[in-house]
C-alpha cells in the first residue's frame, strides 16, 4: 500500500484506521524483509551474537558483497546495530524482541514445517 494510498484512507476514515493501516503496512514490510533467506541466515547468525562481516561470511555462505548488502538493510531498517572495533565493523542484533521472533519462528515451523514446505500457494501472490 502507497502512502498516498494511506493518507487517502486516514482522511477518509480518520487517523484510527490511518495507524492501523500503517501499522498493518509495516508489518507486511518486517515479515517481507525477514523472508529473504540471506537476512535471515544473517539474523540467525547474529542471534548466537555479535560479528563481523568476515565471521558472517564464514557461517551463512555468502558472498561479500551480499553479506554487507544484507546487513545495510538490516541496519537501514533498524534490526540490527553496528560498531566499528579498531579495523572491524561488529554487528549485533538490535532488540530482544527480534531474537524471541526468530524463536517464536521456529516454535511455529515445528508444528507446520511440513505444511508450508509442500504449500504452493506463496508463489500466488
Amino acid at each position: 500500500m502507497t502512502i498516498l494510498a494511506l493518507l487517502r484512507i486516514g482522511a477518509i476514515l480518520g487517523d484510527n484506521v490511518l495507524r492501523e493501516a500503517l501499522a498493518d503496512s509495516t508489518k507486511a514490510e518486517l515479515f517481507r524483509g525477514l523472508g529473504d533467506q540471506s537476512r535471515l541466515a544473517i539474523l540467525q547468525s547474529l542471534a548466537e551474537g555479535a560479528k563481523n562481516v568476515t565471521e558472517l561470511i564464514e557461517e551463512t555462505g555468502l558472498s561479500q558483497p551480499n553479506a554487507s548488502n544484507r546487513l545495510d538493510c538490516l541496519f537501514c531498517c533498524g534490526l540490527v546495530k553496528r560498531e566499528r572495533k579498531g579495523r572491524f565493523v561488529y554487528y549485533e542484533i538490535r532488540s530482544k524482541k527480534t531474537l524471541q521472533l526468530l524463536v517464536a519462528a521456529d516454535r511455529a515451523l515445528s508444528e507446520a514445517a511440513e505444511q508450508i514446505a509442500m504449500c504452493n500457494r506463496y508463489n500466488e501472490t
